[in-house]
């Protein structure tokens, strides 16, 4: 007999397309002696009648309601409903970060993921897994490249088309798909196509799209050629570019403050590092503005926050960051100052600046704070008559500090 469970704790039951009759049996148990079942519209329909309790579901937007319903049920036995496996994609992050994890008896199901891999004979662990629900089809293009294999989590029926154009427009139209639908259910269904002749019409909402890359190969490390990126000239090239992402040194979950933004290749380098890595580019110029929202989404990353303002001035509200670049607007009264000031202990400040003016300021800083100054300098080999030569670009003057904890405790 299973152990009884507290009240207090929150069931949530993982269910796939099978419904009720794929469940095991400890979670028909736990859903039978539920008061309260929370679940989207669709899960809701796959319970029977012999299941009594009250059946509430999920308003949109969800993540808002998580901690009112929560709040509403407490004291009664209450099941969540989740589709597949609910810490994968699924509600049940949201329901530890709000109620804990103490408080949450998990019982997961197959994820789609798991699913398809299965119908596939793809191993998981090689598997690139890429969610759009809730998100912007270019999401995918931050992981498109030729041999790899991807997993994309559908949105509704209409995801597989769209997958499907944004595949042939990137250059990877020869690629394989598989559409999967219903994966669990008797009615599951798989069709397979080309993205470039992809044939078929939008079907089931519940599906996920199966995607064999054929085409370039990507790279993965900092220092995208510069022809990746639209822009006007204000763009840190490419291998001044990479020297300062290897300054920033970013991090799984940090937050980088992009100020000067440009054409915003520094913040998009460093989304493209992690995909928890968050960043904000600064820019004062509109055009400029939208064209790195046009680049992010282009190199994968249309999470990308931008904010259109003056800095320090539109600083003013941002999360504080764990790093911060500084690329134009150095000799800005007090930017500097408020950079650094944000900035917790061991967060880093990196800055490049190509004038005399801006240069001495951060030697000044330098003297002050420490770190690293260091001069980077190119040259390309160009035609020089019948010959070849060096072309040297502007040299780049580079300060780069992590802040000390003694700084931040003054």
């Amino acid at each position: 007999m299973a152990a009884a469970v507290p009240e207090s704790v929150t069931t949530v039951v993982g269910v796939g397309a099978d419904g009720w009759d794929g469940l095991a049996p400890t979670a028909r148990e736990a859903l039978l002696a539920a008061e309260v079942v929370i679940g989207g519209p669709r899960q809701l329909d796959l319970l029977p009648d012999t299941v009594t309790a009250e059946r509430v579901a999920w308003p949109s937007p969800l993540r808002p309601a998580v901690p009112r319903l929560l709040a509403e049920h407490a004291g009664r036995r209450l099941c969540v409903l989740a589709s597949g496996d609910p810490m994968f994609f699924g509600i049940g992050r949201a329901l530890a970060e709000t109620a804990g994890a103490g408080r949450l008896r998990i019982l997961p199901h197959p994820s789609s993921v798991s699913y398809a891999c299965a119908r596939l004979g793809w191993p998981l662990e090689d598997t690139e897994v890429v969610s759009l629900v809730g998100r912007p089809p270019e999401t995918l293009n931050a992981v498109l490249s030729g041999g790899r294999r991807l997993l994309v989590l559908s949105a509704g029926a209409d995801t597989p088309a769209e997958v499907a154009a944004l595949l042939t427009a990137r250059g990877y139209g020869a690629s394989r798909m598989h559409l999967l639908e219903r994966l669990g259910a008797e009615r599951e269904r798989i069709a397979d196509g080309t993205a470039e002749a992809w044939p078929h019409p939008a079907g089931d909402p519940l599906n996920i799209v199966a995607v064999e890359c054929e085409g370039p190969g990507a790279q993965l490390v900092p220092g995208l050629p510069d022809d990746a990126y639209e822009h006007d000239g204000q763009l840190t090239k490419r291998h001044v570019r990479a020297a300062t992402l290897a300054a920033l040194a970013p991090s799984p979950g940090e937050l980088l403050w992009d100020i000067g933004g440009g054409s915003g290749s520094i913040a998009i380098e460093w989304l493209r590092a992690h995909r928890s890595c968050r960043a904000v580019s600064v820019e004062r110029d509109t055009v400029r503005a939208d064209r790195i929202r046009r680049n992010a989404g282009a190199l994968g990353v249309p999470r990308l926050r931008v904010v259109t303002g003056r800095a320090p001035e539109a600083l003013a509200g941002l999360p504080a960051p764990d790093a911060v670049f500084i690329g134009g607007g150095l000799t800005a009264p007090g930017l500097l100052r408020a950079c650094w000031d944000a900035l917790p202990a061991g967060g880093r400040l990196v800055a490049n600046t190509v004038t005399l003016e801006s240069e001495a300021l951060l030697t000044q800083w330098y003297r002050r704070h420490g770190g690293e100054l260091v001069k980077l300098a190119v040259a390309h080999a160009v035609p020089v008559g019948g010959f070849t030569g060096w072309r040297q670009a502007m040299p780049v003057t580079q300060w780069s500090a992590v802040k000390a904890v003694e700084e931040e405790q003054q």
